[in-house]
């Protein structure tokens, strides 16, 4: 006797509902975006402020850096050479300084004594007790040491122009000193680095770039109609792809453009850039490190704004 095997077909709806409740779900997530954009950090590039031979370069990138920390330095000998040149000219010029100082002291008591000679001689001329040659040449005495008084005065004004020009020049070689060592500007993580150790670098010249992290800049473009819903310092959602899900986080609105512009070319479809929105930017904690610049995000605005609180666009201007 045989027996009839029956093999059950497996169910198809359980699957199809699932799918069904992926597609709500998706529609749903979809339905509470507002607006999409990427991540941005302010970005800043380190150049060289004096040109030199570049000793030490201590980065890499990814690094972290705290403010003001030194990662090089460029060659200073020139300078201090430079320098030392300086010192002994302001000395030279000191010195001359002091000589026309004791020799208008000289010049001063001579002076004095030449004009009351010549006043005696005038007197004298005037009871027929002298000649005329001695007024002559008690006059031409007198004349004498004034001029030379008045170029002893000019020495010596010469001589301190001479060393506050090189006292000047002496505070210049000091600030390229200063600056000939290479540090960060601000706390933040490299994001570049252009040169190496060794290398004569020209004053300008990029050496590193960086950028703080631990907060970025979520910019995004929104409607006229989005926009009523938004205000400075007001709360949003950001959220961002993590594998098969969205992870969402909080952020503040900071800055909303003042003028509305067409949709950027890289945000949506060449039918909806003819659209006009307004650029907002949305700061970001990002205190673990998981947000990258460039990193493409959704923008999700409350719903639960009280009515009449609107706001229409403010702050900051273009950018």
């Amino acid at each position: 006797m045989s027996h009839a095997l029956h093999r059950r077909k497996p169910r198809a709806f359980p699957g199809a509902l699932g799918m069904m409740v992926v597609l709500a779900l998706a529609a749903c997530r979809k339905d509470t975006v507002d607006a999409y954009g990427n991540f941005e950090a302010t970005e800043v590039t380190v150049a060289a402020e004096v040109g030199g031979r570049l000793l030490s370069f201590g980065l890499e990138e990814g690094d972290r850096l705290p403010k003001d920390t030194v990662v090089g330095v460029v060659d200073t000998i020139p300078l201090v050479l430079e320098r030392q040149g300086l010192v002994a000219r302001r000395a030279a010029a000191a010195s001359r300084t002091r000589e026309s100082g004791a020799n208008l002291g000289a010049l001063e008591v001579q002076r004095t004594i030449a004009d009351r000679e010549l006043a005696r001689t005038e007197r004298l001329l005037k009871q027929a007790a002298a000649t005329a040659q001695q007024g002559d040449q008690a006059e031409h005495d007198a004349r004498v040491v004034r001029e030379q008084l008045e170029g002893a005065r000019a020495a010596r004004a010469s001589a301190q122009q001479e060393v506050a020009a090189v006292d000047a020049q002496i505070a210049s070689l000091d600030d390229k000193l200063a600056r000939s060592r290479v540090t960060s500007p601000l706390a933040g993580t490299v994001l570049a680095r252009y040169v190496e150790a060794g290398e004569f670098v020209q004053a300008g010249q990029p050496l590193f770039k960086l950028a703080s992290l631990d907060s970025l800049t979520f910019r995004a473009y929104v409607s006229n109609t989005q926009l009523t819903r938004l205000k400075l310092g007001q709360e949003v959602r950001v959220g961002v792809d993590r594998a098969d899900s969205i992870a969402t986080m909080p952020g503040r609105v900071t800055w909303i453009a003042s003028a509305v512009e067409f949709t950027p070319t890289p945000i949506q479809t060449r039918d909806e850039r003819a659209d006009q929105v307004y650029a907002v930017k949305v700061t970001v904690a990002n205190p673990d490190g998981r947000l990258r610049i460039g990193m493409p995000g959704e923008l999700t605005i409350p719903r639960d704004r009280p009515a009449g609180s609107a706001a229409g666009p403010t702050g900051g201007g273009d950018e």
